[in-house]
């Protein structure tokens, strides 16, 4: 999103030209304070920008002053940097752009950079390069090599003012950031307890602890998150609704941890008609109860092993990036135990309940000396309302050095492996080369509609789920069509569609399940038809087989284990097919099931 700036004048110009000491250490704080505003900036969509990481950008004047700012608003939106340049105008020539990180180039289109050189910035700083192996570096080498001064935090600028802001990039992608580096979600374990640190009364109640106001905190830190995770008893004891109550676009998934599945069959939970609900368990655990939740819409996910660090790998594979812990003592301690806590935030109310038999917010950790109590780290205190909010990290934020071998490193370790000569191609969120093939690439494509002409759809995730309604006789389907034809982002269109999809399934089109490939294809079709650096990635492809690598979709996606019909890169190869001119290979007919 772009935010107008009338050329705000900078409170640190320095003009000094004595005294070099002092002329570097104002250049470091100003260098440092623009990177803090663009850190700020990228923290107003946390939440909405996952699975992609949170982008600001600050443009300055050689002059001292704003002239353009920008963030990232949402997955499959414009990037912060083409706003920032937008909102700058004729004032980006010769300035100076700040970056809370690099920008990655996940769809092939370069826009990012492209925007900043295009637009006549001189200078770049850099608060982290990015965390994922093949984007690291590409972004600064790009800078570079057409001229500009590049500066990265911690590189090219030291000092502590300097380290404070680098600090400050780290946090506002750490969920990115702990994901690269652990591979699990990072994860946030949240509650609220009474000064004598109890959860509830010894009779199990807990409405309420923490006020108000730090219910509504509670409401933010949802919506910041992919998915909110509870325990069985939970479940059962409070019947929470979890849903982040913000009005927004975004509404992080539910996950309901079991061992024996013994939940109620009237459940706030099971009410999917806003937000999905899944349930992991252990494999063969009440397979009726399984088969009454699949008829609300329930998924259900077996584990042969359930413990908190399988669950978590197993969500990292589906792609999310945080995961908000609001469970019981039983399963905090469970999850601190296998290492998938990063944070904690815990809610004090200037209450006194007692009771020996009341529960705590951590159960049983096997600890007997306080020399292994477990201590936070970068340890924050806010009131809120009448409440404490203490908060700190469990685990100190990863070091970004790759975790992958690079191709030289994997060479050195196997010579016999070539990396570059793999027949499968796998896609699916903003870490992947090829993440520009997902519907959710941000490339609006122009298509005719019924009355024969063009309208403009910011992606074909857009088009896709309003053709759900398309031709519907009824003014609830129109008015649906027209909300997700205008909202924001792919992410937020596909929100609006499945939503009605679930509630009103009678107003989705007749015929929908016969033309849904149909209307996906002919949306690529134009997609990969309008932009030459898109066609030319899909041909580099040729005798490849591409598959969209989600875990969760069994029909455009390949799935968790291959068990996926993989329609999208099903598509994907045919119109590759077809722009080539040439008939699927062997391998392809295979996939393409033809």
């Amino acid at each position: 999103m772009a935010l107008s700036s009338p050329l705000l004048p900078l409170k640190l110009h320095c003009t000094c030209s004595s005294n070099s000491t002092l002329c570097n250490a104002n250049s470091h704080a100003l260098d440092a304070s623009y990177i803090r505003r663009a850190v700020d900036l990228a923290d107003k969509s946390a939440g909405f920008t996952s699975p992609h990481p949170n982008f600001g950008c600050v443009i300055a004047t050689p002059s001292g002053k704003v002239a353009g700012e920008g963030f990232l608003y949402a997955q499959g939106t414009k990037p912060a940097e083409v706003l920032a340049v937008e909102a700058a105008g004729q004032f980006s020539r010769r300035a100076t752009a700040y970056l809370n990180m690099e920008p990655g180039d996940c769809h092939g289109d370069h826009a990012a950079v492209s925007a900043l050189i295009q637009g006549g910035i001189e200078r770049v700083v850099i608060g982290l390069r990015h965390p994922l192996q093949h984007l690291r570096g590409n972004a600064i080498r790009a800078f570079r090599s057409q001229g500009l001064q590049v500066e990265v935090l911690g590189e090219d600028l030291n000092s502590k003012l300097i380290e404070e802001a680098r600090k400050s990039c780290l946090l506002a992608n750490a969920p990115l950031i702990c994901r690269a580096a652990s591979r699990v979600p990072f994860s946030v374990l949240k509650f609220a307890m009474t000064l004598d640190g109890k959860i509830a009364a010894s009779s199990g109640h807990a409405a309420w602890i923490s006020s108000k106001t730090s219910r509504n905190r509670v409401f933010e830190l949802r919506g910041r998150s992919d998915a909110i995770i509870v325990g069985g008893n939970t479940a059962r004891r409070d019947n929470p609704r979890l849903t982040a109550r913000h009005g927004g676009g975004h509404m992080p998934m539910r996950i309901v941890m079991t061992q024996t599945l013994d939940l109620p069959q009237e459940a706030n939970l099971w009410d999917t008609s806003d937000v999905s609900t899944i349930v992991v368990t252990q494999r063969g655990a009440r397979r009726s109860f399984q088969k009454f939740l699949a008829s609300k819409g329930i998924e259900v996910v077996e584990f042969d092993i359930l413990n908190p660090r399988e669950v978590m790998e197993y969500f990292h594979d589906r792609g999310y990036l945080s995961v908000l812990w609001e469970c019981g003592g039983t399963l905090a301690a469970a999850a601190i135990s296998s290492g998938v806590i990063h944070k904690v935030f815990a809610f004090v109310a200037p209450k006194i309940i007692g009771g020996k038999n009341a529960p705590s917010p951590v159960g049983e950790l096997g600890m007997v000396e306080m020399s292994q109590a477990l201590d936070l780290i970068d340890v924050c205190y806010e009131q809120v309302g009448p409440d404490m909010l203490i908060s700190g990290f469990l685990q100190p934020i990863p070091d970004l050095t790759p975790v992958i071998p690079s191709v030289d490193e994997t060479s050195e370790i196997d010579p016999t492996v070539t990396p570059y000569e793999s027949r499968i191609i796998f896609f699916y969120k903003t870490w992947d080369l090829y993440g520009a093939f997902s519907n959710f690439s941000p490339h609006p494509i122009k298509m005719l509609d019924v009355n024969g002409d063009y309208s403009t759809w910011l992606s074909v995730e857009h088009y896709y789920q309003a053709h759900k309604f398309v031709g519907v006789d009824d003014p609830v389907a129109r008015d649906c069509v027209e909300n997700i034809m205008s909202a924001k982002s792919p992410e937020e269109a596909a929100r609006i569609g499945r939503s009605m999809q679930r509630r009103h399934p009678d107003l989705v089109r007749s015929d929908w399940e016969s033309v849904k490939i149909d209307v996906m294809y002919r949306a690529l079709k134009c997609k990969f038809s309008i932009y030459p650096h898109l066609n030319s990635m899909l041909l580099s492809t040729a005798g490849c087989v591409l598959v969209e690598a989600s875990p969760h979709d069994l029909f455009w996606g390949g799935g968790r284990d291959g068990e996926g019909l993989n329609y999208l890169g099903r598509l994907l190869m045919q119109l590759r097919s077809e722009f080539l001119g040439e008939p699927p290979t062997l391998s392809e007919i295979s996939f393409l099931g033809v």
